[in-house]
């Protein structure tokens, strides 16, 4: 599908070793006007050469891929391209496995159960520089940092350069608020919150949001948040 006169598509870089799910991804992301889907990869190799090529706006990948993983090229793209964001797709939810993707710099994680209007959702909040990834996920992984680090006094002091107003940032994207959200809950602007996120991002000196909560939960910067009450 053609874009839409006057909007400036996302362009996407599809990466998975299996042929059916490769073209499917592409396929159904062109009938979206405000994606454009620059490249197809099969392996990690082909990924971090296409991604220097098109430069997309988001990097959708398979997490495990032939031969190195895609956290590996993740790192690689981030590295020489911080403004890209990688979306992984994996049927593996592991802390392991989410660990590996937060570190890799990945702004999102989904499970390949997702149906394709989230794949979409995440590839469009991803390039808006959202922070994508389940709240179960999440508790899950601060619940392990914080298990982790049980006995030991947390180091506050990692983080003392961040104003209370970054602390609050970072601890409401802890808790899966995206930044509207956040903008609305601090009566703030969305301009302002997007400008703190930066500061967050440079100070505690990682390239994505999802790597800032990772590291505030090792260093006890924020609180885990509360699993949601059971329906009965």
């Amino acid at each position: 599908m053609k874009a839409l006169p006057g909007v400036v598509p996302i362009r996407v870089l599809v990466v998975d070793d299996h042929p059916l799910v490769r073209e499917g991804l592409r396929a159904v992301l062109a009938t979206h006007a405000d994606i454009e889907v620059v490249g197809v990869a099969s392996t990690a190799e082909m990924a971090v050469e296409l991604a220097s090529l098109h430069t997309p706006d988001v990097v959708l990948m398979d997490f495990r891929l032939a031969g190195r993983t895609g956290a590996e090229a993740a790192a690689e793209i981030r590295l020489a391209q911080p403004s890209t964001s990688i979306v992984f797709l994996s049927a593996d939810d592991s802390d392991t496995t989410l660990s590996a993707a937060v570190q890799a710099g990945a702004a999102g994680y989904l499970d390949k159960s997702a149906s394709m209007e989230e794949v979409v959702s995440a590839i469009r909040r991803a390039a808006a520089g959202e922070m994508l990834i389940p709240a179960r996920v999440l508790v899950a992984l601060l619940a392990t940092e914080r298990s982790r680090l049980s006995g030991v006094a947390a180091d506050t002091s990692y983080g003392s350069s961040l104003t209370a107003r970054e602390r609050q940032v970072l601890q409401l994207t802890a808790e899966g608020v995206d930044s509207i959200g956040i903008a609305e809950q601090l009566f703030i602007e969305l301009t302002t919150v997007r400008w703190h996120v930066r500061h967050i991002l440079e100070k505690l000196q990682v390239h994505s949001k999802l790597a800032a909560v990772a590291l505030a939960a090792e260093h006890g910067l924020v609180q885990r948040p509360a699993l949601p009450t059971p329906h009965t």
